[in-house]
C-alpha cells in the first residue's frame, strides 16, 4: 500500500527546516499559506493565482491595514510557497509586487532615561536589560545565549546565528559581570537539579544532537536564561522534555512595566535599548564603523539611521530665534 502524501502545510513545514528557517519563520510562514487558502474557500493554491496577481498580496494584509514590512512578510511566504513546495515559476516582476517601506526614526531614550528604566526592572530582567543595552543584543539574541557564548575572559560575547544567520562578537559590559557571575551559579544549580531527575537537557541547533548524543546536557550549551518549566521540542517528533530559554514577551511585558514605572512617556521595548546602545555609543564619539560592526549590521546604511537622533548634523544647527 503506497504511503499517503504529506499534507500541503506539512510539506510547507519540511521545505523550511530544509533550508534551515528559524522556527520563528516556520510558524509566520505557515500562518500566512493557511490564512491565503482559508480565504480562497480552502482551494489547495496549485489550482489559484500565483503571487503574481496584485490581489493577493492586497486582500491579504492590505485590507488588513497593515505596516508595509507585514504585507511583504505575507508575500515572502506565498513566493516560498510556490517556489519551493508547488515548484510553479513565478511570471513577471517580483519586485513590484512588495510594499513600500516607510523610513521610521527609532525611539531612543536620554542615558539618564535609560538608566531609570533599567532600575525598574527586577530579577532576571534586570540582567537582560543590562545586556541588551550593554552590548547591543536583539532580544531574541540575548534570549538564544548559551554559557559557552560568554567569554568572560576576554569581555566577549559571541552571538551566533544571528540575523540573516551570521555570527558576531560584541562586548560584554564589566557592570554586568558581578549580576551575571551570581545569575550563573543559580542557573548551574538549576541544571544539576534537572540532571538528578534524568532532565537537564537543551534543545541544540541543526543536526548536532544526532551528531553529538549527549551534548545537549552539557553545562556549556545550556541557555543562560532558561525557562521555569520544561517543554517538548515543536519540531521533534518525540515527547523528550527539554529546558528552552525565556519566552520573548515575558521581557516585553517586563520593559513596559518599567518604562510606565519610571514615567518615560515615549513607546519603550526591549529592542529600545539596542537603538540606545548605537546611539549612546555615536554620541561618545565612536566609529560608526565600529558600532555597525557590534551591532551585526549588513550595510551602513542601516547603522546611519542613528546618525539622524543625535545632536549633530540638523540639530547642531542652532535656529536663528535661539541666536
Amino acid at each position: 500500500m503506497a504511503d499517503k502524501p504529506k499534507k500541503l502545510l506539512d510539506q510547507v513545514r519540511d521545505k523550511l527546516r530544509l533550508k534551515n528557517y528559524s522556527y520563528a519563520t516556520e510558524k509566520t510562514y505557515i500562518g500566512w499559506i493557511r490564512r491565503y487558502i482559508l480565504f480562497h474557500q480552502k482551494r489547495h493554491p496549485a489550482e489559484m493565482d500565483k503571487p503574481e496577481d496584485r490581489g493577493v498580496s492586497r486582500n491579504l494584509a492590505v485590507e488588513g491595514n497593515v505596516a508595509p514590512s507585514t504585507q511583504n512578510q505575507a508575500l515572502h511566504a506565498l513566493l516560498f510557497l510556490y517556489r519551493n513546495v508547488l515548484e510553479q515559476p513565478i511570471a513577471g516582476n517580483v519586485e513590484a509586487l512588495r510594499a513600500c517601506e516607510r523610513r521610521r526614526l527609532p525611539t531612543v531614550l536620554t542615558v539618564d532615561e535609560t538608566q531609570h528604566v533599567l532600575t525598574h526592572l527586577e530579577g532576571v530582567y534586570h540582567l537582560i536589560g543590562l545586556l541588551l543595552y550593554g552590548s547591543g543584543l536583539r532580544l531574541h539574541e540575548c534570549l538564544s545565549l548559551r554559557v559557552k557564548d560568554i567569554d568572560f575572559a576576554r569581555r566577549e560575547i559571541i552571538v551566533r546565528s544571528g540575523k540573516g544567520d551570521k555570527d558576531r562578537v560584541t562586548m560584554l559590559p564589566e557592570k554586568a559581570i558581578p549580576e551575571l557571575d551570581v545569575h550563573l551559579a543559580q542557573v548551574q544549580a538549576q541544571h544539576e537539579r534537572d540532571l538528578m531527575h534524568d532532565y537537564g537537557m537543551a534543545p541544540l541547533p541543526d543536526a548536532l544532537e544526532r551528531k553529538y548524543p549527549n551534548a545537549n546536557t552539557e553545562w556549556g550549551w545550556q541557555f543562560v536564561f532558561p525557562a521555569a518549566s520544561l517543554s517538548k521540542n515543536p519540531r521533534a517528533d518525540h515527547d523528550t522534555l527539554y529546558r528552552f530559554h525565556l519566552h520573548e514577551s515575558q521581557v516585553q511585558k517586563a520593559v513596559h512595566k518599567a518604562a510606565k514605572l519610571a514615567n518615560i512617556p515615549k513607546p519603550v521595548s526591549p529592542h529600545t535599548f539596542r537603538h540606545c546602545f548605537a546611539t549612546h555609543l555615536l554620541e561618545a564619539g565612536y566609529d560608526i564603523r565600529t558600532v555597525q560592526e557590534l551591532l551585526g549590521h549588513k550595510d551602513v546604511k542601516t547603522t546611519q539611521i542613528y546618525t539622524h537622533v543625535l545632536n549633530r548634523g540638523p540639530r547642531a544647527v542652532r535656529s536663528p530665534l535661539d541666536q
